[in-house]
């Protein structure tokens, strides 16, 4: 398809969904709970053909030779698909922000303002690998009033395509326009360019990938973006932490997942009980298959068991089984640490002092930022919000995981009787 083609195809999307989008507000909760929970049995009951479809993709995956991170989230079976369909029936259960008052304020010229949240419009969700994301914006972006545009990747392209037309089947039997919902299937990694120039159709753009993808998207989008770069979490092992809670955090924040954005990358272990601790949480990784490249101290501690880390380590997002460790003196040098190598996403303190702990949590310049549990826990499903459309580390207009209320923007609604102003 040639450029100019693509472009006016990927603009008249733009304007049709921005035209659905118009009438999304008028819905009510009722309406959109109904479309959710028609979404959610319609993937259920087509999980063999998506499944047979997602098979491609691996098919693909494995001829590409990708690594075992993407492939772990490109893969869709019976229970992912019905993780996508809990997804969507915890989504129903939310309050609607939308139409909520915020503030109600009454003029002594008897003007009646109310702050009310609203839509924020056309979200457009720029994303790679994970098929389920297809399902999990689209679900919170019509709860909370909004039309989407999604452009995945092209390593999930037959699986999104597949997610993509069950549920706009799924929508035909509902009061939700299909047209609120768009899929760019174009491969061409022009079509991105495109759709970041609507900014005349598009309100915010949500970009979920790698750092490359999202870097692109920052700087060439003319829509405002929310994003993350990269998840470079830590844990902070305190001399006041119980070590068996330390470790038990510190092996699930790396390996139970190590190759998601809210995994731990980065160790830290103050020095009095490094001594005690390292040996035996090194014992528990490396047999967990996790390479550790550790600060001197560390080297001293564990010998051969650990490499030598690297300043480049201190920064780096691994998403694999590798850990950077690095024996600290203090809770300020661990935050210094943190604040000057960290991605300002997720990390944790292990302390069972309240002062310390406390300390931790106000100077630690991240999202989220947790005491005494696993940075893993940052997702918007485990944060009680149904899914997320992604993960923002940004400070302007959401930060962490981004779900109903961060959809949705706000305005003033004035009532008056005849005022004019003197």
């Amino acid at each position: 398809m040639g450029s100019e083609v693509l472009k006016n195809k990927i603009e008249k999307m733009a304007r049709d969904v921005k035209g659905a989008g118009m009438k999304m507000s008028l819905l009510s909760t009722k309406d959109k709970n109904a479309a959710l929970r028609k979404i959610a049995k319609a993937l259920l009951g087509r999980s063999d053909y998506l499944i047979k479809e997602n098979k491609k993709d691996l098919k693909a995956a494995e001829k590409e030779n990708y690594s075992k991170a993407l492939v772990d989230r490109l893969v869709l079976n019976p229970k992912r698909i019905k993780g996508m369909a809990d997804c969507l029936l915890d989504t129903l259960k939310i309050k609607d922000p939308v139409g909520e008052v915020l503030k109600t304020i009454k003029r002594p010229n008897g003007l009646i303002i109310e702050k009310v949240r609203t839509p924020i419009g056309v979200i457009g969700i720029i994303y790679e690998s994970r098929p389920n994301v297809t399902s999990d914006c689209i679900g919170l972006c019509l709860k909370s009033g909004n039309a989407v545009i999604l452009k995945g990747g092209k390593e999930a392209y037959y699986s999104n395509k597949a997610i993509f037309t069950v549920i706009q089947e799924a929508l035909k039997e509902t009061k939700v326009s299909v047209d609120a919902i768009a899929q760019i299937s174009s491969t061409d990694r022009e079509a991105i360019h495109h759709l970041l120039g609507l900014d005349q159709y598009v309100d915010l753009i949500v970009p979920r990938g790698g750092e490359g993808l999202i870097r692109f998207v920052a700087q060439n989008s003319s829509i405002p973006v929310v994003k993350h770069y990269k998840g470079v979490c830590h844990t902070y092992v305190s001399q006041k932490a119980k070590l068996d809670m330390a470790e038990a955090i510190c092996m699930n924040a790396k390996i139970q997942r190590p190759g998601v954005c809210n995994a731990m990358e980065t160790m830290l272990v103050h020095n009095s009980v490094a001594n005690k601790f390292l040996p035996e949480v090194a014992s528990a990784l490396l047999e967990a298959g996790v390479e550790i490249r550790g600060c001197s101290k560390t080297k001293k501690i564990l010998a051969d068991a650990a490499k030598k880390a690297v300043e480049a380590d201190w920064s780096e997002e691994y998403l694999d089984l590798i850990l950077s460790v690095k024996v600290v003196d203090s809770v300020d040098e661990a935050i210094a640490h943190i604040n000057t190598y960290g991605s300002k996403h997720s990390d944790a303190i292990v302390t069972e002092d309240k002062k310390e702990a406390d300390k931790f949590l106000r100077c630690v310049d991240s999202a989220t930022v947790y005491v005494n549990a696993s940075t893993r826990f940052t997702d918007g499903y485990e944060f009680g919000f149904g899914a997320e459309v992604g993960i923002s580390t940004d400070k302007l207009h959401a930060r962490g995981p981004m779900a109903l209320e961060e959809l949705t923007t706000y305005k003033y609604l004035i009532r008056g009787k005849g005022q004019i102003r003197p």
